[in-house]
């Protein structure tokens, strides 16, 4: 896990400066090493977070004189051994005991197909020495992020926005667009695009050739569709069912307890953290070391589900901890959330993950985490609905924009706001995929809205303290198999019916039954006290005012008022409006 950045010149010399400067920007990604690689037109930066092989042999950017390669690359690949033992049965002779040279190897061996045989998580650039060909590619579920911005004569990429930013030359606009998107999809933004016109991020599961005379293309080299069955699958049982997700599951937790460090798990107290922690007890794993946070209650809105992870710690005997955490703190960790952020993020958990990963890091350095499950095994309330739906655009609409493109006419400066491309998009989307309602919409929330809302949001905020999180939800066996199953043995019974029903067999009734809860922050979602003043005191500086993106008469009512604009989901739309704004401002831009 780590940072990386470079940038390719199609005649001259890659601006080091710059690069330099991007570099430094994600030290806290790789806190433990760095290092460049300049040859010609190409320069390759890396920021190193020890996880595997954590000797000088596996420095990077790491580069194969025999095979001509070099690769600056940032993720896991959880199966490497495996395709060691692979490539050594080859002839391939290895200097290192870590992933990053596999790649090398398996590139060399395979081509760009080697990304159909890594399973983990990745984002890397690999470079040919005696084409100049670089080639950027990036997993699957686009866990890991990549960045990058193009100028004259120049092509610059890095795992995060705000490092792109320190190194200079960036279109800094507001893409009007991903601004619609940000404000409909709960401040998702599908890729490429990001909120800046002169930033795109490389889309999951996808492969960017660039020649030095700056010629690209692009490929994707893997999809998956909800609802598409094998001829087997039609015949399955709901015990086989439950028996493929458990097994599949539990391969997915062990392959990521790979490391040459001890292994964590952030422990919610929900069925999908609890069962990552069966699961390692199942495999035994020795000394699970577990972690929850609680905030202040605000009224009767409880700040903590310490009740649950409790339950499970007693259960497999974990060493658990819990993680108290005052509104004072929150509210002093906000801005520091805010500037970790690669884009802005208005999930009220955002600064919860960022504060427990501050405490978390201190412990360990990796991480397994229960991001992804509602997508991938239809865990949200308003799924269901759409067994049945009519009209499943409008219904999809209803139930997870925002804003509707009727109210961004009442917050959007008018020169900001264009066609509702928002609704252009689902409707689109839809379109191209066939089958059932519910499975477009499991398709559309896996594909796009999960990559650019929660998984996005753990990795920025777990990287900002040098900490690796691993998502067994989104291996990508286990989204297959969940994408082939009939989606009512997905929604039913209030969501997850057959994870829970998998799931019966290894944790506690009491948790798996437990109504379904979210990581609390109570004082985001009702802004109330020094979060008000924290919010007026954005939306008033003369940043915002200058910068003219709202119309000043609806923000002034919802100051007034800041309970009564409410999401569809009972999200604060005020508090989007003013992270929006703070974003920018701590950004500089």
């Amino acid at each position: 896990m780590c940072g990386i950045c470079g940038e390719i010149r199609h005649s001259g010399q890659p601006a080091l400066a710059a690069l330099g400067r991007v570099n430094d920007a994600m030290q806290a990604r790789g806190p433990d090493a760095a290092g460049f690689y300049v040859q010609g037109g190409i320069a390759l930066g890396h920021r190193r977070l020890s996880i595997l092989d954590l000797s000088s042999a596996a420095q990077q950017p790491m580069i194969d004189a025999a095979l001509g390669l070099g690769i600056a690359f940032n993720g896991c690949i959880y199966n490497f051994r495996e395709l060691r033992t692979e490539l050594q049965a080859k002839g391939y002779r290895f200097f290192s005991d870590g992933d990053t040279e596999v790649i090398l190897k398996a590139y060399h061996a395979w081509g760009k197909g080697c990304v159909q045989r890594f399973k983990g998580m990745f984002a890397f650039a690999l470079w040919e020495r005696d084409s100049g060909r670089l080639l950027l590619a990036r997993d699957r579920l686009g866990i890991k992020p990549l960045y990058y911005t193009e100028g004259p004569g120049f092509f610059r990429f890095a795992s995060s926005l705000p490092a792109l930013l320190a190194g200079g030359d960036v279109d800094t606009s507001l893409d009007r667009t991903a601004l619609h998107h940000y404000f409909s999809f709960h401040a998702a933004v599908p890729a490429p695009r990001t909120i800046l016109k002169g930033v795109k991020k490389l889309e999951p599961a996808t492969l960017l050739t660039i020649e030095p005379d700056g010629t690209q293309h692009r490929e994707r080299y893997w999809q998956f569709n909800v609802g598409e069955q094998r001829p087997t699958d039609r015949a399955m049982s709901h015990e086989e069912w439950s028996d493929a997700v458990l097994d599949a599951m539990t391969a997915a937790v062990d392959r990521r307890r790979v490391a040459d460090v001890p292994v964590g798990v952030l422990l919610s107290g929900g069925l999908d953290s609890s069962l990552l922690v069966a699961l390692l007890s199942k495999l035994g794993h020795e000394d699970i070391r577990t972690f929850s946070i609680g905030f202040d209650a605000v009224g009767e809105h409880s700040g903590d589900e310490f009740r649950y992870s409790d339950i499970i710690a007693r259960t497999f005997g974990t060493n658990h901890e819990q993680i108290r955490i005052g509104g004072d703190r929150a509210l002093e960790a906000l801005p520091h959330a805010i500037a970790a952020m690669s884009e802005p993020m208005v999930s009220h958990d955002t600064v919860a993950f960022y504060l427990l990963s501050s405490e978390v890091a201190k412990r360990v350095k990796v991480v397994q985490s229960g991001q992804g499950a509602d997508e991938v095994f239809g865990g949200y309330s308003w799924y269901p609905g759409f067994l049945s739906a009519n009209d499943p655009v409008q219904q999809y609409q209803n139930a997870y924009f925002d804003w509707k493109h009727s109210d961004l006419q009442r917050l959007l400066a008018p020169d900001l706001l264009g066609d509702d491309v928002s609704l252009e998009l689902v409707d689109r989307f839809f379109a191209d995929h066939g089958g059932a309602a519910v499975d477009k919409v499991l398709q559309i929330d896996t594909e796009i809205m999960m990559v650019d809302d929660p998984v996005k949001r753990v990795d920025n905020m777990t990287m900002a303290f040098g900490l690796e999180a691993r998502v067994p939800f989104l291996d990508h066996e286990v989204v297959e198999l969940a994408a082939r199953m009939p989606a009512e043995l997905k929604v039913k019974n209030g969501g997850k019916h057959i994870l829970k029903e998998a799931a019966r067999r290894c944790v506690p009734a009491e948790v798996i039954d437990r109504p379904k809860g979210y990581f609390p922050v109570p004082s985001l979602r009702y802004l109330r006290g020094p979060f008000l003043d924290y919010v007026r005191d954005v939306l008033g500086d003369d940043k915002a005012r200058t910068r003219g993106l709202y119309q000043r008469e609806f923000i002034d009512h919802m100051l007034q008022n800041p309970e009564a604009e409410m999401s569809p989901k009972g999200h604060s739309r005020l508090w989007q409006a003013a992270l929006l704004e703070a974003w920018l401002q701590t950004h500089g831009i």
